[in-house]
């Protein structure tokens, strides 16, 4: 037999407690442990809510609401602009087995009007909105995930094979702030892997070819070029803004470089590295698991390890090791998921084989242990013969 909307009310009434304002506002302040779930819409939510209540609209509340509250047990304070959505969706929680869910009388709105305190989250523009609707959905990331995101500063080190997929899908997802750092112009040979540039712009500053590519992607983000070498006298200056620090050069200069500095400056560092068919991506994050050096404490002798010029590269395979970086990035500024630090990801592209390696850190280290013997940064040119730095 249908039912009325009253009669759906009376039924909710009867069946599921109502508290409030100020029942809800004391239960806060003694700091009781209990769930507060937003049921409004999500412009609604975006506009103002209750500090630290989850974001879950009614229409995807079945879907949705065993992600966000899993333990079933757990007490619940459902809301809504005036009451009526919050009894409906507690009373629709009950049915899928929440045993402790009440509904806040009034509403948000009745909270807000008696003075009580409200936070409001990012006012994101009509464009973010559809731009980033995607991310907006995924509950790692949500409103919340891309407000960090569009907040965070990555430096990429490099604008060639590895710096061009990081920068570009960093910028796609809206990273704010993306530093790139490269004193080499577009080459002929770099456009068969170096996907920020293009033809028309061979003799062109990588880090300007690389800015223009950017802002037509996402006119959100803020590029700032570095056309200079990354050197001992420049790097802490250059490093010190930026929250991550991604390295795309494939010389031992400037990885043991960058290296040190990020430990100096206690910034994770998210390294990668190519060579013909193999790639290889990790993080080294100071006090939370080892750097460069830790594997391997002094560069090599001049002539031991040939350049990417020198023993050729597999076109794909920065595009794929830099996507690696660009989510490793993304995951320290969000603070999701489980990163690459103490891990080493390892891609043999012939055999389709990819390995993960556990990495150690070294006690003895030279730089990151406890009494490091490198206090100082240095160049490292002399050791390796060269006099410059390239992106891979």
């Amino acid at each position: 037999m249908a039912k009325t909307y009253k009669q759906l009310m009376e039924e909710a009434r009867q069946e599921i407690p109502e508290v409030s304002i100020d029942e809800v506002k004391n239960r806060m302040e003694r700091g009781e442990n209990w769930t507060l779930l937003d049921v409004r819409e999500r412009e609604e939510y975006r506009e103002g809510h209750l500090d630290g209540a989850i974001s879950l609209p009614r229409g995807f509340l079945e879907m949705r609401v065993e992600e966000a509250v899993a333990d079933k047990s757990a007490p619940i304070i459902a809301y809504c602009a005036g009451g009526v959505r919050s009894l409906i969706a507690a009373r629709t929680m009950k049915e899928m087995g929440y045993e402790n869910v009440v509904s806040m009388s009034g509403g948000y709105t009745s909270w807000k009007n008696a003075g009580n305190k409200w936070v409001a989250d990012r006012q994101f523009t009509q464009e973010q909105i559809t731009r980033y609707a995607r991310h907006f959905t995924l509950p790692e990331v949500g409103e919340q995930g891309q407000a960090k995101l569009l907040d965070g500063k990555v430096l990429c080190v490099g604008a060639g094979g590895l710096g061009s997929p990081v920068a570009f899908y960093l910028a796609a997802a809206g990273v704010g702030t993306i530093g790139l750092i490269d004193h080499d112009v577009v080459d002929m040979s770099n456009l068969q892997r170096q996907i920020l540039h293009t033809n028309d712009r061979v003799g062109m500053p990588k880090v300007e070819s690389a800015q223009k590519t950017l802002n037509a992607l996402n006119p959100d983000v803020k590029i700032i070029p570095f056309n200079e070498r990354l050197s001992s006298e420049n790097v802490m200056r250059i490093i010190k803004d930026f929250d991550v620090v991604v390295n795309g050069c494939d010389n031992f200069p400037t990885r043991y470089l960058i290296n040190d500095a990020c430990v100096m400056a206690k910034k994770p560092l998210v390294d990668g590295s190519i060579f013909q068919f193999e790639g290889q991506a990790t993080v080294f994050y100071p006090g939370r698991g080892p750097c460069y050096r830790c594997l391997f404490p002094e560069p090599p002798p001049p002539g031991a390890a040939p350049s990417c010029a020198e023993a050729g590269v597999l076109g794909v395979l920065p595009g794929l090791v830099g996507c690696v970086q660009a989510l490793e990035a993304m995951k320290l500024i969000l603070g999701a998921g489980k990163s690459l630090i103490g891990r080493m990801m390892h891609f043999e592209t012939l055999s389709s084989e990819v390995r993960v390696l556990k990495l150690r850190r070294d006690p003895n280290c030279l730089v990151c242990s406890d009494n490091p013997k490198i206090t100082e940064l240095i160049d490292y040119e002399e050791f390796c013969g060269l006099r410059t730095a390239h992106a891979a």
